[in-house]
Order: structure tokens, then sequence, then C-alpha cells
């Protein structure tokens, strides 16, 4: 699997929000959004319920964030 977005997917993941993610990751906030675009794209699934107000993992996200936890340890 290409690995492109996955650092920026983990970074919201973690912070809760593209800003925190961007912040973390010294990068901008577009980055961030496109590259988790990008990835969701390429994955076919949606990863995040964004709402203007907030940003939460969907069941995808969560599996595929707990794989890449278990990838990292």
């Amino acid at each position: 699997m290409n690995a492109d977005g996955i650092s920026e997917f983990l970074g919201v993941a973690r912070a809760g929000t593209f800003t925190g993610a961007a912040r973390v990751l010294d990068v901008s906030v577009p980055h961030v959004s496109r590259q988790v675009q990008r990835l969701e794209a390429r994955l076919g699934v949606t990863l995040f319920q964004r709402t203007t107000r907030s940003v939460r993992l969907t069941e995808a996200g969560e599996r595929l964030q707990m794989s890449c936890e278990k990838l990292a340890h």
C-alpha cells in the first residue's frame, strides 16, 4: 500500500482536528486535508465524519488507525 497520507491521517486521528495535525506535522491545513482526501480516494472509503465543528473517525478509519498503530509497535 502507498503510504502517502498515512502520517496526515494518523495526525488527524490523534489530534482530533486537521488544524492540530497540521501544527504537529508542521505543514499547512490544506496539505493535511488534501493528503487525507487522496488517501480516502485510493482506499475507496471515508475515514472521517466531518462537520463544521468536529471530526470523528468512521468505522473504516478506526480499523485503519488500529492497523497503523500495530505496525508502529
